[in-house]
């Protein structure tokens, strides 16, 4: 059932290691098949250095394993609840990736301050609010699927493809399992480079023309970057 969704899953997935993202377990790429809405997500608690296509696990939109011997990602629940909201992406990653997860920790969104965090994301990528401690004590990963489309109430999640969960961590999202790895090791980069940027001089500012520019110029109808 969705062997081609599977191997793209697991590729996905070690491009987690590839780009830096992940160490130990500390990461997980899903996708969804929106024809028969069902989603493969990586198991939890495999080693990546282990898994193969076959270990990647078929689930529905309630979370029921369809196909599959091991456990799904402990992050089903949230992967899941984003699909739901974001009609439009085909593909979620989490990691604890070094410079997304510390702005995460800080509770700050980071800011869109260059046109490299421009070309992918039209505004600031956001952070989420506190969770309640029945939420944490509740339906946890559900409940953090929940916050994030809480804070995206007003953010078009096409327009700015990633946020952080506070205390947490980095999600982020594409058209496909490849488009959202793309997207987190951009976020990943533009975390470091705010916080170099703001070492350097806390008092920076950014063009606003210009953050619109390089946005509009790559994604919208009247892009034109790119073959």
């Amino acid at each position: 059932m969705l062997e081609l969704l599977k191997e793209t899953v697991f590729n996905a997935n070690l491009e987690l290691v590839k780009h830096g993202l992940v160490i130990f377990t500390w990461g997980n790429v899903s996708a969804v098949d929106r024809d028969s809405n069902l989603i493969v997500i990586k198991p939890s608690g495999v080693s990546y250095d282990d898994m193969k296509p076959e270990h990647m696990v078929v689930v529905d939109l309630e979370g029921n394993v369809v196909e599959g011997d091991l456990k799904p990602s402990s992050d089903t629940a949230t992967h899941i609840e984003l699909y739901k909201a974001f009609p439009n992406i085909g593909g979620v990653v989490h990691t604890h990736s070094t410079y997304a997860t510390s702005w995460a920790q800080a509770g700050l969104d980071i800011p869109n301050i260059g046109t490299t965090h421009a070309d992918y994301f039209s505004d600031a990528i956001p952070c989420t609010r506190d969770m309640t401690k029945q939420e944490v004590e509740g339906e946890y990963e559900k409940e953090t699927g929940t916050v994030i489309i809480e804070r995206f109430s007003d953010i078009n999640p096409d327009y700015v493809p990633g946020v952080l969960v506070k205390n947490h961590g980095p999600f982020s999202w594409g058209k496909n399992a490849h488009d959202a790895v793309h997207n987190a090791v951009v976020m990943e980069q533009v975390a470091k480079m705010a916080f170099i940027a703001y070492s350097v001089n806390p008092g920076l500012t950014m063009n606003e023309h210009l953050i619109k520019k390089h946005f509009y110029r790559k994604h919208g109808p009247n892009a034109y970057y790119g073959q």
